[in-house]
């Protein structure tokens, strides 16, 4: 199992519009200027395939669904090449998000620009930005991985949602995520994702 750690792009950092297709909905458009009340917003790189995703996948969605009833924005994008992995479609990230009870937009990233823009680097890559849509966290769900034995409870993600809600400054330690790389496109892998 491959590990590749999330880029630890610079806090303070505005977060990049999109706008793309929802798969839990049938495809209608969702972009970020759909939030701007908000509190805060979380954008979530994750997919269906990667052990580190299935690792939390459930305890991510109760976490995701607490905190949406709170008031924080989610929403959760795959930008694999589904082409290459199937697994990560559309069709079955719908049905992912049913099997798991996402209550938050599963965004298809086919063409991989909003991936980029973001600076995602792997599955599952977390950011969280506050009111102004400026980056306060970046990193990791907590130290919870496949095969360490740590129980998944969102910890470190959670402190900084909780700042944010709060209009409070996030936690200054911040570890990267760990996870699958993003299986970019023949020749579309970032210079950042050491492509």
């Amino acid at each position: 199992m491959a590990r590749t750690a999330s880029d630890m792009v610079p806090l303070g950092t505005p977060a990049p519009e999109f706008t793309l297709p929802d798969t839990t909905a049938g495809g209608a458009d969702v972009s970020l200027a759909d939030y701007a009340d908000a509190p805060a917003m979380l954008v979530m790189f994750i997919c269906n395939h990667c052990p580190f995703v299935q690792h939390l996948r459930h305890e991510l969605a109760g976490f995701a669904r607490g905190y949406q009833e709170r008031g924080l924005a989610v929403v959760g994008i795959s930008a694999n090449d589904a082409d290459k992995y199937p697994d990560d479609s559309p069709e079955s990230m719908a049905a992912e998000a049913d099997a798991n009870g996402y209550t938050f937009p599963y965004l298809h990233d086919e063409s991989q620009e909003v991936a980029k823009a973001y600076r995602a680097t792997c599955t599952p890559d977390f950011f969280l930005y506050d009111r102004e849509r400026k980056l306060v966290y970046r990193g990791q769900f907590d130290d919870s991985r496949p095969g360490n034995g740590l129980p998944v409870t969102g910890a470190d993600l959670a402190k900084a949602v909780e700042a944010a809600l709060a209009g409070e400054a996030a936690p200054a330690e911040q570890k990267p995520s760990i996870g699958c790389n993003i299986k970019w496109k023949k020749g579309n892998a970032p210079e950042y994702a050491g492509g």
